[in-house]
C-alpha cells in the first residue's frame, strides 16, 4: 500500500550541493565517447549535459541498498518500491558551466505522484535542478525519477513502440562492458544493472546489463555535436521508453523539424524506440 500524502510531505524539501569544476571529467567522458575533443583546460565551457558528472552524492560503502545504490533518505521521499529509474528530464541552458570555476546546484522536489498500471504501483518523483556560477543561472533542469515494483514474471512485457525508419543523420553503438563500467565510474553510480551481469539477469531479471538513461541522453547530445560542430544547444527534453541492454548494438538518430528543432531518439537493433527527445539550437551552421 503507497501512502501518497506522507510521501508528498517531501514536496519543497531540497539540498545544495558545491563543487569545483574540474577538467580530468570532461577528458575522461570525452575518451570514454570516443571523441578527438582538444584537451579540454581551465576556461572551457563543459558540453550540454557534461554537468551530469558533478554534484554527485556520495554515500559510504555500508549504506548501499543491495542494488548498489544509496539506502533510502536524503531529500527524496523514501518510496517503498525497490526499482528505481531516471524515467526523464526538460533542461534550459541558460549560460555555459566553465571548467576551474566553482558552482553550486540547489535541487528541490517538486511533485510526488502516484499511479497504478497493469505492472503494478508507480511512483513519479520529480526534482528541479539550477546549477549556479555565483549569481549566474547556469541551468535549469526538471528530472522525472520512476519507482516501481519488481516485474511479475507471469506478465508480459509491454510491447515498446517501433523507432521511427528515416532520419538525417545517426550512429551506431556498441555498448561494450567497459563502456557501461567507465560512465558509472564518472558518475559514482553504484547501480549493479550496469556492471554487474549475475545480479542484473539473475536477480533483476534483465536481458543483460543495462545502459544508463543518461548515458542514452548523452549520446543523443553527442550525436547532435558532432552533425552541428558550432550549435548551441538552449533547450533539450528527453523521455525513456525502454532499456538498452549490452547484449546487442544500439544506434543514436537525428532529424531536422520543419519549426528548426532537432528530433532525436535511440533505436534498439530490434527495431523499438529506447528513448526519444527533442533539441532547440542556434547557430546550427
Amino acid at each position: 500500500m503507497i501512502d501518497i500524502k506522507h510521501l508528498q510531505d517531501w514536496q519543497g524539501r531540497g539540498e545544495t550541493r558545491d563543487d569545483l569544476i574540474a577538467a580530468f571529467p570532461a577528458n575522461a567522458l570525452a575518451a570514454t565517447l570516443d571523441r578527438d575533443d582538444k584537451e579540454y583546460r581551465i576556461g572551457d565551457a563543459l558540453p550540454p549535459l557534461w554537468h551530469w558528472l558533478h554534484f554527485l552524492p556520495i554515500h559510504k560503502l555500508g549504506e548501499s541498498g543491495y542494488d548498489g545504490h544509496a539506502a533510502l533518505g536524503g531529500f527524496l521521499p523514501p518510496v517503498p518500491l525497490p526499482r528505481r529509474m531516471w524515467a526523464g528530464s526538460r533542461l534550459e541552458f541558460l549560460a555555459p558551466v566553465t571548467i576551474g570555476r566553482s558552482a553550486h546546484k540547489r535541487s528541490t522536489v517538486k511533485s510526488v505522484t502516484h499511479k497504478s498500471g497493469r505492472s503494478g504501483d508507480l511512483v513519479f518523483v520529480t526534482v528541479t535542478h539550477d546549477v549556479y556560477e555565483d549569481q549566474k543561472h547556469c541551468i535549469r533542469e526538471e528530472q522525472d525519477i520512476v519507482y516501481r515494483a519488481l516485474p511479475d514474471p507471469n506478465v508480459p512485457t509491454p510491447t515498446s513502440p517501433h523507432a521511427p525508419t528515416s532520419c538525417d543523420f545517426s550512429r551506431k553503438i556498441v555498448p561494450e562492458p567497459v563502456l557501461l563500467f567507465r560512465y558509472s565510474a564518472l558518475t559514482f553510480n553504484g547501480h549493479r544493472i550496469h556492471y554487474d551481469h549475475p545480479f542484473c539477469v539473475g536477480t533483476e531479471g534483465y536481458g543483460g546489463l543495462v545502459v544508463h538513461g543518461p548515458l542514452l541522453a548523452t549520446l543523443m547530445l553527442d550525436l547532435l555535436r558532432r552533425e552541428y560542430p558550432a550549435a548551441k544547444v538552449t533547450h533539450f527534453n528527453f523521455r525513456a521508453l525502454a532499456p538498452v541492454f549490452d547484449t546487442q548494438q544500439f544506434s543514436v538518430h537525428g532529424t531536422c523539424a520543419n519549426n528548426g528543432e532537432i528530433e532525436l531518439w535511440v533505436a534498439r537493433e530490434d527495431g523499438a524506440l529506447a528513448m526519444q527527445g527533442t533539441a532547440q539550437i542556434k547557430d546550427k551552421t
